[in-house]
């Protein structure tokens, strides 16, 4: 979209009929229009051509290994989340990951097939930050099946790497995330009202339980990190759309105490999934919300949009709700944007030059990568 937002558009779900936004197609250019008052030209992101290679270790697809969420590169690398698995399911009522892996996904991934996909990602698409996502694991393997891979994506490459996963009871683990250079640990609780975490989330709440996620988030946000170089980042990811926006906002509100930064999604009814036929909200009841997640944010001067080219499609990033607000023209605003910019402007310089010696290394394996393809 204009300025640079990326966001996901529904097309397929039933409530798409109720939207007020329609996405026209005319001569290969594409509009949004909403409510035929507006028209605004929006752009189609690419589909990367190393979507449909294969890696050169076993043959896998690599967009079933990873899959570009907007312009970061996205990576579930375990089995299924075990609360879609057990007898009595208890998998989040909104949650659709049951129902894409072994479809769109592969079921596991190697190291070797995640370095492969990693490298193409890169080269072609110029990533800069690998995520990791994992779901419930009984044993709590999910630390173990990722850090082989982290460890080869740090030595290897000059970028970000984040990890979303459970909060795993042993909270050393995440000190030696942090040692490894992973720059970002985040954790999904979706809801703030236990009430509603014991009804949306009942894997999650019996499990674990609303207090553990919260003081997953207090121990890595007390955590510094190695350098300016390999930042430490403590996200709590909150669903808004499910419980009031006075408990979504409370909800922001605890994050940012300690130092962790918010990441808000709108709840969307997936198809196939348990709340598929729940109305989503309305905008106007969303505003609030994005608006308070901009001033929260700013008014602890937490390093939001330092990182360069990450645009997620999935949700609104801190720094993109700045238009919502109208702080951001008060000259306290314009003097806290200014420092993050002179941060952004240093830290995107230190990264650029990490990823260099990665780039050329990439530039070296090209041509000769590409004879044994076309012989193969």
């Amino acid at each position: 979209m204009p300025r640079g937002l990326w966001t996901n558009a529904p097309v397929i779900e039933y409530f798409c009929k109720q939207s007020p936004f329609e996405l026209d197609c005319e001569q290969g250019a594409f509009f949004l229009n909403c409510d035929g008052e507006e028209r605004i030209p929006v752009t189609p992101s690419p589909r990367p051509n190393w979507y449909d290679s294969r890696c050169r270790s076993t043959g896998k697809l690599m967009r079933q290994v990873g899959t570009l969420q907007g312009t970061y590169l996205g990576v579930f690398p375990t089995k299924v989340c075990e609360f879609w698995t057990a007898a009595a399911k208890e998998n989040c009522r909104y949650c659709s990951v049951g129902l894409n892996l072994g479809a769109d996904d592969a079921p596991e991934k190697t190291v070797e097939e995640v370095v492969e996909v990693v490298r193409a990602a890169r080269l072609e698409s110029a990533i800069t930050y690998v995520d990791f996502n994992t779901g419930h694991h009984e044993d709590e393997s999910y630390l173990d099946a990722l850090e082989p891979m982290i460890t080869r994506i740090k030595a290897e490459t000059g970028l970000l790497v984040g990890v979303q996963t459970p909060p795993h009871s042993d909270l050393t683990r995440y000190d030696r995330l942090r040692d490894m250079g992973v720059n970002r640990v985040s954790f999904c609780f979706e809801l703030y009202n236990e009430d509603r975490f014991k009804t949306v989330c009942p894997g999650k709440d019996r499990y674990y339980g609303l207090d553990r996620y919260l003081k997953t988030i207090d121990y890595c946000a007390s955590l510094d990190g190695k350098s300016f170089l390999e930042p430490w980042v403590t996200n709590g990811e909150v669903i808004a759309g499910l419980e009031s926006p006075e408990s979504t906002m409370a909800a922001i509100d605890r994050i940012v105490s300690v130092g962790a930064i918010p990441t808000v999604c709108v709840f969307r009814p997936l198809a196939g999934t348990a709340y598929a036929r729940l109305p989503p909200p309305q905008t106007e009841a969303m505003v609030p919300i994005f608006r308070h997640l901009y001033e929260a944010c700013m008014a602890r001067n937490l390093p939001i949009g330092l990182a360069p080219n990450i645009h997620v499609s999935l949700v609104m990033l801190p720094e993109e709700c700045a238009w919502l607000s109208t702080r951001r023209n008060t000259p306290r605003y314009g003097y806290k944007q200014l420092k993050l910019g002179l941060k952004r402007t240093l830290f995107r310089g230190f990264i650029s030059r990490k990823m260099r010696r990665f780039d050329r290394s990439l530039a070296r394996e090209t041509p000769s990568r590409s004879k044994k393809e076309a012989a193969h």
